[in-house]
């Protein structure tokens, strides 16, 4: 029986990007955000990681304020912090300079009672590719549902 239960999945991240290597990363969370996850009050579409002072931080998720927090509560898209290994944020970093990926946030779920984000390496996809990738999946739709009606 799996323990992770998925809070928010970035589905537009799939749409636009061609994802490469995944990564698991806890978040630093401040107050009564964790409140807020736990409620489903998350949004990842347009986040992205971005690195400073050897350190990987998440920009623009957004986490609703916790209705019952009052002074306590939290700035909605602030930036915080991602909890990897120093090997994993410098492969990263460095993955996204020299090669020209970029990482992008996958989904939120909590594991034992923590949050973590799944982050990918990711590259563009063209206008062309997302076509293909649309193609492919509506005729996979149309055979499953040819031999469903078969049965």
């Amino acid at each position: 029986m799996s323990t992770q239960k998925t809070i928010a999945d970035n589905r537009k991240a799939r749409h636009d990007y061609e994802l490469y290597d995944r990564y698991e990363a806890g978040l630093e969370l401040k107050g009564t955000e964790i409140k807020s996850i736990r409620r489903g009050k998350v949004q990842l579409k347009d986040s992205y990681i971005s690195f400073y002072n050897n350190e990987a931080y998440i920009k623009g998720m957004h986490i609703s304020p916790y209705e019952f927090g009052n002074i306590f509560n939290h700035d909605e898209t602030r930036d915080r912090k991602l909890l990897l290994h120093k090997k994993e944020i410098r492969k990263l970093y460095q993955d996204t300079r020299i090669k020209g990926y970029t990482v992008v946030p996958v989904r939120l779920y909590l594991s034992k009672g923590l949050a973590k984000l799944e982050i990918a390496l990711a590259k563009g996809k063209n206008l062309h590719d997302k076509r293909e990738s649309q193609k492919a999946k509506d005729a996979k739709r149309e055979i499953e549902k040819a031999l469903k009606n078969q049965c």
